[in-house]
């Protein structure tokens, strides 16, 4: 790839949701990109789509899931070239389950891609991105970052340590070119509520209904070009999340828990 007149962008979770509309902000903005999940078909889809509107895409099949995944990756990038200007860290998946009855396997491989391939990704990219002067870095987190949640434990901690760091990261990069933006969506129309196991809660079944991935992407791009700390999406969620900060921590997990609770045998019935 070429694209010294056109600045080049890494999503992860590209295959679909708020990946996928971030890579076609991105593309409609000007960028190439470097497209990396583990669905090829899905990528080679919107691999061409992309095209459409004059963005060139490499597509990187890979596991973030899996130790040392980050590292690969970034030696793939590495071997071909590229240079990374946009690091967009969206991939990422959580489970409801009360804690004593999860997957282990699932829930080590939510903490591998949630929290310890987006820390290497990053830490991996950085210094490039400070030699040149210049770079930018999305993180998404979720609004279940703000308070502990119930049923959703481990991803709602996952969730706290992506915003902790990045509201980090952006104080420490102040002065380098390189600004760190974490984006904080609540529930939104992704595959996530159904890997999940989480269509039937409260929270994915809310009046009003949920947000559009594209609309959540298109407010996570605009406070990406404009360098903002933290960005929560939608304003429902924005009262939420300021909400969730201020009442007593027990009482904001008692709330998220009920939004996250397993439905009783005597709701389920028809």
């Amino acid at each position: 790839m070429n694209h010294e007149a056109r600045p080049l962008a890494l999503v992860t979770g590209a295959s679909s949701g708020i990946g996928a509309d971030l890579a076609r902000e991105l593309a409609r903005d000007g960028h190439d990109l470097v497209l990396v999940a583990r669905g090829v078909e899905a990528m080679e889809t919107l691999t061409r789509e992309l095209e459409s509107i004059g963005a060139r895409s490499v597509i990187i099949v890979a596991d973030l899931s899996v130790q040392g995944s980050a590292a690969k990756l970034v030696q793939e990038i590495d071997e071909r070239k590229l240079s990374v200007d946009v690091l967009i860290n969206n991939a990422g998946f959580g489970d409801r389950a009360r804690f004593q009855n999860a997957d282990a396997d699932k829930l080590s491989r939510m903490l591998q891609l949630n929290i310890v391939s987006l820390t290497e990704l990053t830490r991996l990219l950085v210094p490039k991105m400070m030699e040149r002067g210049r770079g930018k870095i999305l993180l998404v987190s979720s609004t279940a970052a703000f308070q502990p949640v119930p049923n959703m434990a481990v991803y709602a901690a996952t969730k706290a340590y992506v915003l902790s760091l990045g509201e980090a990261l952006a104080h420490e990069f102040q002065g380098t070119g390189v600004t760190v933006t974490t984006l904080c969506p609540g529930p939104t129309k992704t595959r996530f509520a159904a890997v999940a196991h989480a269509n039937d809660s409260v929270a994915f079944q809310r009046q009003g209904g949920l947000m559009e991935s594209s609309i959540v992407a298109a407010q996570g791009y605009r406070a990406l070009k404009r360098g903002r700390r933290t960005i929560v999406s939608g304003l429902a969620n924005t009262i939420g999340a300021i909400g969730a900060r201020i009442i007593p921590r027990s009482i904001a997990a008692t709330i998220a828990g009920s939004l996250m609770a397993e439905p009783t045998p005597s709701s389920t019935k028809s």
